[in-house]
């Protein structure tokens, strides 16, 4: 089977992936001069199943109106009323009751505890090395309330057999070091040990690479201009290039998916959440950190890559917006030298922004569409390179006709016409 990928970020180079495994004949589209370009870039590097939750949830629009009013704000609202803004916040709001947080992260928990046994496995087989480490990531709590309120957390960890660690203060120091001169901002953490980092861009080019050395044929510097479809199929995608025809198509372009999919009559909530990161030189190594930390607080992400820290986090509401603000790097400074004090030479910052794919439950869409040939591997928020294999798993397995490896029921867009 011929199968057309649209998007080079990690969802679609994982898929290729797992589509030529099978046997596919797989070309990929994209408009930039190589993969993980986009989205993809320069992403926090976390990948930890554990902490796969959806943002919606009790206490989160309390929460999101005090965050609003914080100088260093996790939270950003740029005004704007255009109704896909409108109608994405008011779905997040009907999500945040304690049922729906449970169920939807339930499915994400299923789902990236799969990716991340995925990920292991592709990389022992195809030895692809991307500053990766695989020493666990630390959720830190600066408040005993936040300690306090991790009880319902836990409880889907333990149902599906995640390890974990609660942590006081000192045991945050022990795994940790570089936390030392900032114990006294702490109260303690909660840690997952089999937690991985890595550099997403340093490995999706790589995969790419070595795609392209096994006959996956990749489309850079082509535009996609729309689906084409006829009798209820796909017939081919047109792009500045000319059509490009399959037997299968696969809309994993992030962000830009919904506009793809609307002239199909399919309607997909997913917004493009603004987020920054930094990443600096090491300056100091026994300072920095010596895995993934995040901070509940601020909700910043810190992340050991090589000889480099890697900040990233925040969420800011305005569209497709992605000017680069100096007080949103503040933050991300403020994050890094408060915990780990000398640990990076902030003087040859690299400041970033990417636009995340969010849904308004949490949960990525993965799965057909009522488009015959069509289906869909995006939405995946702040979570694609933690769900990254397993959702190119799980999509191969469906457009292959083979028996997925997890159940994808609930996973595909016909969860929003239920």
């Amino acid at each position: 089977m011929k199968v057309v990928i649209l998007g080079a970020g990690v969802i679609g180079v994982t898929s290729a992936h797992y589509l030529a495994e099978a046997g596919h004949e797989v070309t990929v589209i994209d408009r930039q001069p190589g993969a993980a370009l986009e989205t993809s870039f320069a992403n926090a590097g976390e990948v930890s199943p554990g902490y796969a939750s959806p943002w919606a949830g009790p206490g989160i629009p309390a929460k999101a109106l005090r965050w609003l009013f914080m100088h260093h704000a996790p939270l950003i609202l740029q005004p704007r009323f255009d109704p896909a803004t409108v109608r994405w916040l008011l779905a997040l709001l009907r999500n945040c009751t304690a049922a729906r947080y449970a169920l939807n992260k339930s499915r994400m928990v299923r789902l990236a505890e799969f990716s991340r046994d995925e990920l292991v496995a592709l990389r022992a087989r195809l030895g692809l090395e991307y500053d990766q480490r695989s020493q666990g990531t630390l959720q830190l709590f600066r408040t005993q309330k936040q300690l306090d309120g991790v009880g319902g957390d836990i409880a889907v960890l333990e149902s599906y057999g995640v390890p974990y660690e609660l942590l006081d203060r000192a045991g945050c120091v022990a795994a940790e070091p570089g936390l030392a001169s900032a114990r006294d901002k702490i109260v303690g953490g909660l840690r997952l040990p089999d937690d991985e980092t890595g550099d997403c861009r340093m490995f999706t080019q790589a995969l790419a690479q070595s795609l392209a050395e096994r006959g996956v044929d990749f489309r850079y510097d082509t535009t996609i201009e729309a689906i084409e479809s006829a009798g209820g199929r796909v017939t081919g995608v047109r792009t500045d290039r000319g059509t490009i025809h399959g037997d299968a198509y696969l809309v994993a372009t992030a962000s830009y998916s919904p506009a793809l999919l609307k002239p199909l009559g399919l309607r997909l909530p997913v917004y493009p959440v603004k987020g920054y990161s930094i990443t600096v030189p090491i300056a100091d190594p026994d300072r920095a950190p010596v895995s993934t930390l995040l901070d509940e607080s601020y909700k910043v992400a810190v992340t050991r890559l090589g000889d480099r820290i890697r900040v990233g986090g925040m969420a800011e509401i305005a569209g497709f917006d992605r000017r680069l603000h100096d007080r949103r790097q503040d933050t991300l400074l403020h994050v890094m030298n408060d915990l780990f004090p000398g640990a990076g030479a902030t003087g040859e910052t690299n400041f970033w922004s990417g636009l995340r794919p969010m849904t308004p439950d949490g949960p990525p869409v993965v799965g057909a569409t009522p488009v015959d040939n069509l289906f869909l591997n995006t939405g995946h928020g702040t979570l694609g390179w933690t769900m990254a294999c397993g959702s190119g798993h799980l999509i191969a397995s469906l457009i292959g006709g083979t028996t997925p490896a997890i159940d994808p029921t609930d996973l595909g867009i016909a969860r929003y016409s239920s």
